[in-house]
Order: structure tokens, then C-alpha cells, then sequence
């Protein structure tokens, strides 16, 4: 009995290893949506608390976006601002003490550059204090419900308190890419602040371009690197009119290449080449035929009542797709249009998709010849008592 149960056991391990997707990426943590139905659709080590690194300015994007309403108004940078940044050996966007600026300018800043110079500043005018700014991240994680995430810096520098996890840092880009404003900045490629004086690019394409990486599919994201967290990335992308977002973390950090871009494009492609929204459900294609009486058509067509498109490999099995329905089996001219005939379950894997009402989509004719046909024995019958009938009357009129 016990050989019995080992065998399943290591039958059961064996094929979830061989279903589960593997990819050959170096980010110790991954996770893939798919934004039009909100579904992951490949994960790796995605609840594992983690440096985020700079992927902390989206929360501080986040926070600037909800507590200013005129992105244009103008604030002054001061030494502040700049405070530690160089000992830290923080990247900035170029900004400089005594600098007027929008807010506008300083999202930019933040977000394509990755400047630890905008963080603070909009950290120091937006709350006051950077410690008062970071209280709002943290409040804002309370309201996502967020668990295994929490904030003790406005720029993402090594912190044991600054940590989330791919997945919950997921649900942050999310609310990120919710604000029109926020998300035309993620997936701008360059932008010339106000004053002409700085023009910033997007880290991202500016490494693909380096390395001749070709993510044409990839709209816009943001990238964070410290010696904790290594390499990460954000990125929002577009194939094959899907949309997907991916975080990655902890990829290998070398001057050699960008690995963390390396690996966007290892995981896109898989998932662009291989599949695909597939429609399992044709509205047009009938899933069962049942009989009709005194109509010159024996059978009629029932139809789903509504197509039902689902994200698979493009491989996969059809016979997964079952249509359980439980109705009238028969109908005829009594029948009118509109009546509902019965209900249709449409299950994917075993699981249920969809429960939709099958009603007469069409009205029934009557035919003469066809209840002949299919009542022969009954009108042989009248036609015989018919017969009968009128013998005997014709009898009596004899006598």
C-alpha cells in the first residue's frame, strides 16, 4: 500500500514539474498579469519578500499624484533636496539647488531617469518632511490591503524596511497605471522639462537601445537597481491586442547587460509566441441539435447565446471545452419565439465559465405533409373512422 501511495505521490510531482512553466531567466522573482482579465499567468517565487530598489518611486509617484491637484504649479529645489544623495551614490535626474520647476517636471524626473533628486523633492513639498511622505506610502499600503509590504524611503536606497513582494508590488503599479497622468508618464520614451534645460529618457529603452534588445511590444515601465536587490523592472507591454504587465526582481547586476531587460523579453516572447485570447465559444457554431415536429425541417440548431474568448496556448486540447445543457429536446409550431428552452453550462477543465438561457430563436412553421409523415398511424386512423362514417351514413340513406 505504501509503494501504491508513493508512486502517486512522485506521479503527482512529476507532471506538475512538467506542466509548470520554466523559462530561463536570471530574476529570482517574476510575475506576469494579464491585464484584460486580470489573471497571472506565470509567477516565480512571487510572494517572497523582497528589495524593491528604485520600483519605490511608483509609490511615490503614487502619493505626489493624490495630494497635488496642479501638476504645473512651480516649487523651488533646495540643498535639501540634495542632501546624501552623492554618499549614497544615488542616481538623479540633473535638477540643481535653486531650480524652479513643475511638479510635472519632477514626475518625469522621478519616473524615466529614476532621479533621487525628484524623490526628494517632491517628498519635501508635497508633505513637508520625507518622514511625513512616508507615512502616506505606508498609509496608502494599509488601504491596498497589502501584507507583506512597507516603505521607509521615498528613493528605494538598501533599507530592511523597505521591502514588498512581486505580487503585492503588482497591485501598486496597478493603481499606478489607474491615473491618466501617471500612466502617460510610464509610457513616455523621452520628455523635455518646462524650462528646456533637461531632457530625460527612458531607462529602459535607453538599455535596450545599448544592447540592441528589440522589446518594440514593451509601452513603458520602470527599472531599480541596488546591490540588495539587484536588478528590477516594471513594464507594461502590448501583443496581439493583449495587454500584460510584468515585475521582476533580483535579477544578476553586471555592466556586461541589462539582464533584467533580457529577461522581459525572454518571458514576453514565450507567453507572445505561444499564446493567445482563443475563442472557445462560437455564438455561430451550434453545440446541439434537437428534433422538431410539423415543420418541413426535422431538426433545429440551438447556439450559445454569446461568444466566450479565454487566454490559452495556442495548442490547446478543445475537447476541454464541454456544453452541458438541460431542456426541451423537442419543439414544434406551438412553440412560440422567445421561449426559453432551457439552460446551457459551459465548462472549461471542469470548471464553469458560463450558465446562459437557450431560448427559440426562431418561429416554427407549420406543414401539413410533415404531420402526415410523422403521423401516419393517427391519420390513418381518422381517415379510416372518416371512412366508416360515412359508409354507415350512406348505408342509412340506402334503407
Amino acid at each position: 500500500m505504501k509503494k501504491i501511495l508513493t508512486f502517486i505521490l512522485v506521479f503527482i510531482l512529476f507532471t506538475l514539474k512538467v506542466n509548470a512553466i520554466e523559462l530561463n531567466i536570471s530574476s529570482k522573482n517574476a510575475l506576469l498579469y494579464n491585464l484584460d482579465t486580470n489573471e497571472i499567468i506565470y509567477q516565480k517565487n512571487a510572494n517572497q519578500k523582497v528589495s524593491i530598489a528604485s520600483l519605490t518611486k511608483i509609490m511615490t509617484a503614487i502619493i505626489t499624484i493624490e495630494n497635488i491637484d496642479d501638476l504645473n504649479q512651480r516649487v523651488i529645489l533646495t540643498k535639501d533636496d540634495f542632501k546624501g544623495l552623492a554618499e549614497a551614490n544615488a542616481v538623479t535626474a540633473g535638477f540643481t539647488i535653486g531650480s524652479t520647476v513643475t511638479y510635472k517636471d519632477l514626475l518625469y524626473g522621478l519616473l524615466l531617469p529614476s532621479g533621487a533628486d525628484a524623490a526628494k523633492a517632491l517628498a519635501r513639498n508635497v508633505a513637508g518632511t520625507e518622514e511625513k511622505f512616508i507615512q502616506k506610502m505606508n498609509e496608502k499600503v494599509k488601504k491596498l490591503n497589502l501584507k507583506n509590504t512597507n516603505f521607509s524611503t521615498v528613493i528605494g536606497l538598501d533599507d530592511e524596511n523597505n521591502y514588498s513582494t512581486v505580487k503585492e508590488f503588482s497591485i501598486i503599479f496597478k493603481e499606478a497605471l489607474k491615473n491618466k497622468e501617471l500612466s502617460q508618464i510610464i509610457k513616455s520614451k523621452t520628455y523635455t522639462t518646462t524650462d528646456g534645460k533637461l531632457k530625460f529618457k527612458s531607462t529602459i529603452q535607453s538599455n535596450a537601445n545599448k544592447f540592441n534588445i528589440d522589446i518594440p511590444y514593451i509601452l513603458g515601465g520602470k527599472t531599480g537597481t541596488t546591490t540588495n536587490a539587484g536588478l528590477c523592472l516594471a513594464t507594461i507591454a502590448k501583443a496581439n491586442n493583449i495587454n500584460y504587465m510584468l515585475i521582476t526582481t533580483g535579477a544578476l547586476y553586471d555592466k556586461k547587460a541589462p539582464h533584467h531587460i533580457i529577461d522581459a523579453k525572454t518571458i514576453y516572447d514565450y507567453f507572445i509566441n505561444n499564446y493567445n485570447n482563443q475563442k472557445i465559444v462560437n455564438k455561430n457554431k451550434p453545440f446541439k441539435t434537437i428534433k422538431t415536429k410539423y415543420t418541413k425541417n426535422e431538426t433545429l440548431n440551438l447556439y450559445p447565446t454569446k461568444d466566450i474568448t479565454k487566454y490559452l496556448n495556442n495548442n490547446y486540447n478543445k475537447k476541454d471545452v464541454k456544453y452541458v445543457y438541460n431542456g426541451k429536446e423537442e419543439v414544434t409550431p406551438f412553440d412560440k419565439k422567445g421561449k426559453i428552452l432551457g439552460t446551457l453550462k459551459i465548462y472549461y477543465k471542469n470548471k464553469l465559465l458560463d450558465t446562459q438561457k437557450i431560448t427559440l430563436n426562431q418561429t416554427l412553421k407549420f406543414d401539413l405533409f410533415s404531420l402526415i409523415k410523422q403521423e401516419k398511424i393517427i391519420i390513418i386512423i381518422i381517415i379510416s373512422l372518416i371512412l366508416i362514417l360515412i359508409i354507415i351514413i350512406l348505408k342509412k340513406r340506402a334503407k
